[in-house]
């Protein structure tokens, strides 16, 4: 049968329909034998006479007509579900009635022994079962050839039975690595292909293919309600990019106990294999257009490359070493004040890379220390991730606030120049766009810093260098800014998820505030970019900040429900949702470029040059010399009319807003 299903398959559709109804009418035809069989009956007529071929024809003609009204042949058998098969009931049920009210008519005028009521019962049994069986199969065939697979005999070894959701290539290597694995760890029980290269029958190495788009929703919802046997479910590599539906995917299997993990490639171990697969997290639902990483040009930049890392055991630096270490670096070091975050990064690389990786507790304000760490390993870049960025804790630790993220900053960079580093990069953030907190005027005079000293380099003549300790020839100052990045520590995502783990409420400031958010794989790899496409500019096209393109802002109640969904739970039933209002320097909406500032488009996927106002280098001295003279007195007023007089040149020269914006801050301290 299973031969016969496929071949019809494979027909173009108007010959598969016409066989589906010829098939149809015969299985009316058998139907009708089969009840005068089973009910013992014995006409008063001949079967083939005349007069039978007649009413055989009649039969066929009426039944036809049924069925095409009743809507038999309106659905692709491949999407056949329960109204089509109560279609099939009625249609069934139409032709008996139909059939019995014209026996009895017909005995009006000729008697007829044999014939009652008992077998148009079983002539209506017997024509729905043996009609529906063929399209009953086909379903079985395309969504759930799979049950056999998924029924665990008592005595087996405990294998996760798993279900692959995408592309038949990846499929063929998942099934190939499970089977041939030892110890076995996984069993794929059914494949739902995200491609259209899986006709009916399909199946790799033996695995069938249980589900085509777009039925994948419908289809893992059978699966998860039918059986307690399945335990995994593995999406391919880029699924989530691939598969419109991917969130509601992730969150029927994880409502239903089911681990959720992702392909993304092979590890070598010895003469064997095993499985890369990656737990899927709610980074990997952002819904946003994918970056095509220019993969060669970053690996050029920083193979062969002594790479230091300040902030390195920290959500973006951990990444930045990761991703330099596999990116053929000569060396990492990294410069970090956690102890334990430093235990963490060393646990995340991997054995063959550690004898690449540097690791030192130091804290990027201690210049002497700093000086003799850069001194000795000589990088040839410096990625400065270091740095405190809570927003209401740096409110109420502004003192800390200051030291690190502006102090540190002028630390690390003039090392860098008197080093004769060729390059400085300081992480940024979008709070440093009009900024209304602690956290956003810090890093808003961080920035000033690097423009500053990236505009002192560009414009001192080599013959100059030697002039100032600041910007020694050959080092380029360079910010990237970019807005949240999913995942990170004190994110929104990591808060929301303890909260989900303690059965809520998930707190929200406000049910309007929204945030740009960018995975950390794709803010390190655009950081790497814009650090290449720095070594390669001058002149008038240089720019000192680059912004990063963070798509469209996402809602944060949007971000919580999804979250709490992927959870296995809804929203304000299981898990409720608080709103406690906006905290000190918080803002509703975050922006990347602000007034005044012009985006230049560059020939980089997702990366902008900004041009904005930049306070001249002798005026930063003599500001944070009035700062750490604030700071001594624990002035915080003073400090920050200091810093918002290094916001914008105007507001340096006693604009207006110079005026309001400590005002602002001051207050939400």
């Amino acid at each position: 049968m299973t031969f016969y299903v496929e071949a019809v398959s494979e027909l173009r559709p108007r010959m598969r329909r016409a066989i589906i109804m010829i098939q149809d009418l015969v299985m009316v035809l058998v139907a009708v034998a089969l009840s005068l069989v089973l009910s013992q009956s014995r006409l008063s007529f001949e079967a083939l006479s005349y007069g039978g071929l007649v009413c055989w024809a009649l039969i066929v003609l009426v039944a036809h007509v049924l069925f095409r009204s009743c809507g038999l042949y309106n659905t692709v058998w491949r999407f056949a579900s329960t109204p089509d098969f109560f279609n099939i009931l009625k249609g069934c049920g139409s032709l008996t009635v139909v059939l019995y009210l014209a026996s009895l008519g017909f005995r009006f005028f000729e008697p007829v022994a044999g014939l009652n009521e008992r077998q148009f019962i079983v002539f209506f049994l017997v024509s729905f079962t043996i009609i529906s069986a063929p399209r009953l199969y086909y379903r079985f065939l395309r969504d759930g050839a799979s049950w056999r697979i998924l029924r665990r005999a008592p005595g087996d070894a405990p294998v996760k039975q798993a279900l692959f959701i995408g592309r038949l290539s990846e499929a063929d290597v998942i099934v190939r690595f499970t089977r041939t694995a030892v110890p076995a760890e996984y069993a794929i029980a059914g494949i739902m292909a995200t491609g259209s290269d899986a006709p009916l029958g399909t199946q790799i190495q033996g695995v069938p293919v249980v589900a085509v788009r777009p039925r994948l929703v419908e289809v893992l919802e059978d699966y998860v309600n039918g059986t307690e046997n399945l335990d995994l479910v593995i999406f391919g590599n880029g699924a989530e990019r691939d598969i419109e539906d991917y969130a509601e995917l992730v969150r029927i299997a994880r409502h239903s106990g089911i681990a959720v993990v992702q392909f993304s490639g092979l590890s070598e171990l010895g003469q064997g294999g095993k499985l890369v697969l990656d737990a899927v997290e709610i980074e990997t639902i952002m819904r946003r257009s994918a970056v095509a990483t220019d993969i060669e040009r970053i690996s050029a930049f920083v193979g062969g490359k002594r790479v230091l890392v300040t902030g390195g055991a920290g959500s973006i630096g951990r990444i930045l070493v990761k991703r330099a270490l596999e990116l053929g670096a000569e060396a990492v070091l990294v410069a970090d004040l956690s102890e334990f975050g430093i235990f963490q990064l060393d646990q995340l690389i991997e054995e063959e890379d550690r004898d690449r990786l540097t690791s030192r507790i130091v804290d990027v304000t201690d210049r002497r220390h700093m000086m003799r760490l850069v001194g000795e390993f000589k990088p040839a870049i410096i990625f400065h991730a270091a740095a405190l960025k809570h927003v209401p804790l740096l409110e109420e630790n502004w003192e800390a606030a200051i030291q690190t993220n502006i102090f540190g900053t002028l630390a690390c960079a003039e090392v860098a120049a008197k080093c004769g580093v060729p390059q400085f990069l300081l992480i940024s953030s979008d709070k440093a766009v009009d900024p209304t907190s602690v956290l956003g005027i810090t890093k808003r005079a961080a920035e000033q810093i690097v423009s500053s000293l990236h505009e002192v380099h560009a414009a001192r003549p080599a013959s100059q260098a030697g002039e100032a300790s600041h910007a020694a020839p050959g080092t380029k100052f360079i910010a990237v800014r970019f807005g949240n990045v999913f995942g990170s520590t004190g994110s929104v995502a990591t808060i929301f998820q303890a909260q989900i783990e303690a059965g809520g409420p998930v707190t929200i400031t406000d049910r309007r505030m929204t945030r740009y958010f960018m995975t950390v794989s794709e803010a390190v790899d655009l950081v790497i970019m814009s650090a290449a496409d720095a070594e390669q500019r001058q002149g008038a096209d240089d720019y000192a900040i680059y912004m990063l393109d963070m798509g469209k802002p996402v809602p944060i109640l949007e971000v919580a429900e999804t979250m709490i969904r992927m959870a296995g739970k809804s929203p304000y039933t299981d898990i409720p949702i608080r709103f406690t209002g906006i905290r000190p320097g918080e803002k509703l909406h975050e922006t990347l470029q602000g007034e005044g500032e012009e985006v230049v488009k560059l020939d980089i996927a997702k990366i902008f040059g900004l041009r904005t106002d930049v306070v001249e280098w002798p005026r930063i001295q003599a500001a944070l010399t009035t700062l750490q003279a604030a700071m001594r007195d624990q002035d915080k007023a003073a400090a920050l009319a200091v810093l918002a007089g290094l916001h914008r040149v105007e507001q340096a020269a006693g604009g207006a807003r110079d005026q309001a914006l400590p005002k602002a801050v001051g207050r939400s301290g």
